[in-house]
């Protein structure tokens, strides 16, 4: 989870600080894994983004930050796989998703990892055959289905 979504998420919760620092239900300091200067930053831009304001009672998510939450809570879904390591690797996937997608490629390659796909160039992986119904159809709805092909092999990959 990156520092963006654990300051969002913890300003989602309830307001407890102490000593005008944020702090858990037992009294234990949030973010002690990040340094100062780089919560500070992203603090200050997250305000400038209007998804956070510091208002009386301490930081809050703005409307626009409630939103930027459901959109994050609602975007990547997991998906479970059903192959095992020693599978046929019968499948080769090749996508180009660009740059700007980069969380919904990175989303991508991770699942590929997670059903045990191997790598042949960034873009090009073969794995076991097939890829889960829901699977490919959640990449239809987040308009990746045409940045993705699939080729069927005759003789599995070794």
């Amino acid at each position: 989870m990156s520092l963006v979504e654990k300051i969002l998420n913890e300003l989602a919760k309830s307001v407890i600080s102490y000593k005008g620092s944020r702090v858990n239900l037992l009294g234990i300091p949030q973010f002690r894994t990040n340094s100062k200067n780089s919560l500070k930053s992203t603090i200050t831009r997250l305000r400038r983004k209007g998804l956070i304001e510091n208002g009386d009672k301490g930081w809050y998510l703005t409307p626009a930050g409630k939103n930027y939450m459901k959109k994050k809570a609602n975007s990547l879904l997991q998906f479970e796989h059903h192959f095992s390591k020693d599978a046929p690797k019968n499948l080769i996937v090749m996508f180009d998703i660009p740059e700007t997608r980069k969380a919904e490629r990175e989303w991508f390659r991770w699942h590929l990892k997670k059903f045990n796909y191997k790598m042949i160039q960034k873009s090009v992986w073969v794995g076991p055959s097939p890829l889960l119904k829901e699977f490919m159809d959640y990449i239809s709805k987040i308009g990746l289905k045409n940045a993705v092909k699939t080729f069927k092999l005759a003789k599995p990959y070794k």
